[in-house]
């Protein structure tokens, strides 16, 4: 398989639902509307794509549903992480089977290895592919980070692991990761109001929960950054930054899913126990920051 890019704007994809079960058809449609919006890449199953509640035969079937819808216009990366190692290696595995381009692997949630542990657990993902591994890290729901020396150590031992999903809310980190890898490193930002700041210390892009909505805007940001316009990409991160923040009022993806339903994108805003309903004083800011974009 030619290796893509894996740049720019990735939309970390929704799961949409209708009544408890995957809404296949919605799916469709929004992958459309991602390509149709000059998108870069799409990312099925992530937490965004409420992964920890499908199940494994869910999860697959979702993967292989985004594949047959991008029909090989878009770079398709599944979200293969898992707390256990085991799991992440068959995950991974068969997203390479159904043809994935590449794979996103979160950190091990809850069980809290050392960096040894999480190095080694690596390893076994990364041994089960030769398809590019965005290494991802996002503290604030895994409770430890990759840390610098680790992803330089899977950066040597592992050609196609040259990427990192960055959502700890820390600019510092783009800088330590470039300073210790340079060019040998992709880091892609893991917030949206964070993506500008992220690329102006060297980071080439952003998985994006808002381009799910709005991906013309997110992509047109980005593009303007990726060609150092930073001064035209500062207007319209300053345009966006208000629906950016109302997306994480409550927990990804419960305010996306809103806006989207609200936008005829998805059917329903349904979303698995335990996450619920958007609160109504969470929906009044989400709308409000939606109808000064003109949604």
């Amino acid at each position: 398989m030619k290796l893509r890019p894996l740049t720019g704007t990735i939309t970390a994809l929704v799961t949409p639902f209708k009544q408890h079960a995957v809404a296949y058809p919605d799916l469709a449609k929004l992958v459309e509307h991602q390509i149709k919006g000059g998108i870069n890449g799409l990312v099925p199953v992530g937490t965004t794509g409420e992964s920890p509640t499908l199940s494994h035969e869910e999860h697959m079937d979702v993967i292989r549903a985004v594949i047959a819808a991008a029909r090989g216009r878009v770079p398709v990366i599944a979200g293969t992480g898992s707390n256990s190692t085991h799991e992440a290696v068959e995950l991974t595995q068969a997203a390479h089977a159904a043809g994935a381009d590449g794979m996103l692997v979160v950190t091990p949630y809850y069980n809290k290895p050392n960096q040894e542990g999480l190095f080694r657990h690596y390893c076994a993902v990364a041994e089960a592919t030769d398809r590019p591994i965005i290494l991802y890290s996002i503290p604030g729901r895994c409770g430890i980070e990759i840390s610098v020396p680790v992803v330089e150590r899977l950066r040597t031992k592992y050609s196609h692991v040259r990427w990192i999903k960055e959502a700890g809310g820390n600019v510092d980190r783009v800088d330590q990761l470039k300073q210790a890898m340079g060019a040998d490193i992709t880091v892609l930002s893991g917030d949206d109001s964070l993506t500008l700041p992220f690329m102006a210390v060297g980071a080439e892009g952003v998985i994006s929960v808002a381009a799910n909505l709005v991906v013309r805007e997110v992509g047109q940001m980005v593009r303007l950054a990726l060609a150092n316009d930073f001064a035209k990409a500062a207007v319209l991160h300053r345009r966006l930054y208000p629906l950016f923040k109302a997306l994480f009022l409550e927990p990804n993806p419960v305010p996306i899913k809103a806006a989207l339903a609200r936008a005829g994108l998805i059917t329903s805003a349904d979303v698995r126990p335990p996450l619920c309903d958007l609160a109504p004083a969470s929906r009044a800011v989400l709308v409000s920051a939606l109808a000064a974009l003109g949604r």
